[in-house]
């Protein structure tokens, strides 16, 4: 049987691909420069850099065949310091960059067999601190992540706190140089403890306990007096000042009506950012810590997140929406923030312009339990072919109305794309977020999916049989989920793409840092949760399969290692069960590199239409 012809679309898809995209971008602590990694300018991800005021072009500043995972800079601004890894393998190594030229230097060890957290250079520019999953004495890998303090000139460490158990955690050291702030999970897999510990290694305490299961997340305030809390409540989170001098809390803001989800305190200002969620929708607000006055931080349409105020006087801000690729601006300093500026523009590679680009549109369904449903839809400009389901991970986490190449291709290619937010999704209210967990994966959650896909055909948009499901991590698991449980009318095709199939698989074998959120998730381990555990892992029902199967996997891949593949590839293949194989040895957890998401979404898509045509 012939193929289906999506050549058309290839040279689109080659722009949407050349477009940079921009990670972690911040400002140097005087606020003069910008720095931030961008992708798709090569193999590998890049640190660049720029003057904060627009008046120099961007000029790179790390591409040397590594990925650049996050940076932070270096007390003095004259330094950064990038944590590295390669072939997505999240072994990270810290390289110290001068912006002065002269040569980088390596701070830890190039291939770790262990990983790294965080990393930031104090005042001395000899003394760094960071965690790590190993110990000291015998050098090998741990379970718990330890937080170090690490000279480099001499090359001694010392472990300044010691959690009892696993947690993922990113030390953050206070302007002053004296405390480091860092998260434990004790007590409990759903809770997160925040703990202070002397950098000169003196004490290490806990500070912050707003109840064993529940989370605090917290920040330092520009002069180290203060950390900024975003906690969980009953039901809902808290924004909050815990002060250093009396080790007491004020709470900023506590309303139940309110999804606040995170706050920071930005240097040169004297209000705390809140952000928080509406429908999955991002709104910013600045807040008076000592008049309790807060005041919208929103420009224009589309999302607006502001990254700091620069040594000017002029805020830079995130931007985007669905036909705007994520951009940073340089904007006035009050309202209405006037946009003066656009900052980390590519010299040569250029846009694409918003009539190219498919807005999104918010969509609504009910559950099989009456619960409301939210996603985000894009109608292929031509009568479709077929629909896909894009399924985000996390589960923690939620799709926004925000560019993605992945959609506009598809789009082109004339699928309609939806990407629903089930409920344990972030963006809605503490209460969705949490009832994930009241079943664990691959409870009601996916019959939110399902129940999304049965909308879309009611209301005429899908057509039964004609309905894809794809995503990664746990976009990978739900679409693993769906082509095991559901009808071949609702869900004709899958392409997990690093996705769990066997829950017992993945906790035995994933990063030690993530195996208290799958205990969190699923109420327990596969120790004290067995049924569960067994009865929620796709691997177990691949007799059940009707559908067309893809499946795609990094194979360096720590989070979702490769034995959730090749465990069910053996399955398969003794049932006699039809699939097609995608893997990656550039990759790890998700396909990033350009040309491989050249050749992922090519195939996908034309995977869908020979699924969609039978």
């Amino acid at each position: 049987m012939t193929l289906p012809d999506l050549s058309a679309h290839d040279a689109f898809l080659d722009r949407l691909l050349d477009l940079p995209t921009i990670y972690s971008a911040g400002l140097s602590p005087d606020g003069a420069r910008l720095a931030w990694i961008w992708a798709k300018l090569g193999a590998t991800t890049q640190l660049w850099l720029q003057p904060a005021d627009g008046s120099a072009a961007p000029r790179c500043l790390v591409d040397d065949g590594w990925d650049c995972d996050y940076f932070t800079w270096a007390r003095d601004g004259q330094s950064i310091v990038v944590g590295q890894s390669n072939g997505g393998d999240e072994r990270v190594s810290l390289l110290q960059v001068f912006l002065d030229n002269r040569p980088p230097r390596r701070l830890t060890p190039e291939r770790p067999d262990y990983y790294i957290h965080g990393g930031e250079l104090l005042a001395d520019n000899r003394t760094l601190i960071y965690a790590a999953n190993v110990e000291l004495e015998s050098g090998e890998e741990i379970e718990t992540a330890l937080v170090y303090r690490h000279d480099i000139e001499t090359g001694a460490r010392h472990v300044i706190a010691r959690p009892e158990k696993a947690a993922f955690m990113w030390p953050l050291v206070s302007p002053d140089d004296k405390y480091v702030l860092y998260e434990r999970k004790d007590l409990d897999p759903a809770g997160v403890q925040l703990w202070l510990a002397a950098v000169d290694g003196s004490f290490d305490e806990e500070i912050v306990n707003v109840g064993a299961a529940a989370k605090a997340d917290g920040a330092w305030s520009p002069d180290a007096q203060h950390v900024v809390l975003a906690a969980e409540g009953k039901p809902h989170r808290r924004i909050g000042l815990w002060h250093l001098a009396d080790r007491k809390t004020d709470w900023l803001v506590d309303d139940p009506a309110r999804n606040v989800e995170d706050a920071v305190w930005l240097r040169r200002t004297d209000r705390v950012v809140i952000e928080e969620a509406r429908a999955a929708c991002t709104h910013m607000t600045f807040l008076d810590p000592v008049t309790r006055k807060e005041t919208p931080f929103s420009p224009g349409p589309g999302t607006y997140d502001p990254i700091g105020l620069s040594a000017d006087g002029h805020w830079i801000s995130w931007h985007y929406d669905a036909r705007t690729p994520g951009r940073l601006l340089r904007l006035e300093s009050a309202s209405p923030y006037q946009i003066v500026g656009t900052l980390a523009e590519h010299p040569t590679r250029p846009g694409i312009a918003a009539d190219e680009l498919v807005p999104a549109e918010d969509y609504r369904w009910k559950s099989v339990d009456g619960l409301e449903i939210q996603g985000w839809l894009f109608r292929a400009k031509a009568p479709a072919r077929g629909t896909i389901l894009l399924i985000h991970g996390g589960p923690t986490h939620h799709d926004e109305d925000a560019f993605d190449p992945e959609i506009q291709y598809y789009l082109a290619c004339g699928f309609n794309v939806m990407t629903p937010n089930y409920r344990g999704s972030t963006g809605f209210s503490l209460a969705f977020e949490e009832s994930i967990k009241i079943e664990g994966w691959g409870g009601l959650e996916q019959e939110d999916i399902r129940a999304g896909a049965e909308a879309l055909i009611r209301d005429g948009i899908a057509e039964k049989g004609r309905v894809g499901i794809t995503g990664t991590s746990y976009g990978g698991y739900s679409s693993w989920w769906a082509i095991t449980h559901f009808p071949i009318e609702t869900i004709a095709a899958a392409a997990p793409i690093c996705g769990m199939t066997d829950l017992v698989v993945d906790y035995e074998t994933t990063r030690p840092d993530l195996r208290p959120y799958s205990e969190e998730m699923m109420g327990g381990s596969p120790e004290t949760a067995p049924q569960r555990f067994h009865e929620r892992s796709p691997i177990h029902f691949v007799g059940d399969i009707k559908g067309k199967l893809l499946i795609v996997q990094g194979e360096n891949d720590p989070n979702v290692t490769p034995q959730n593949v090749t465990d069910v590839v053996t399955r398969l293949k003794a049932g006699g069960i039809d699939y097609e194989l995608l893997t990656f040895d550039d990759e790890g957890h998700g396909i990033g590199r350009p040309a491989n998401q050249r050749t992922l979404y090519r195939r996908i898509a034309l995977f869908f239409a020979e699924a969609f045509r039978s």
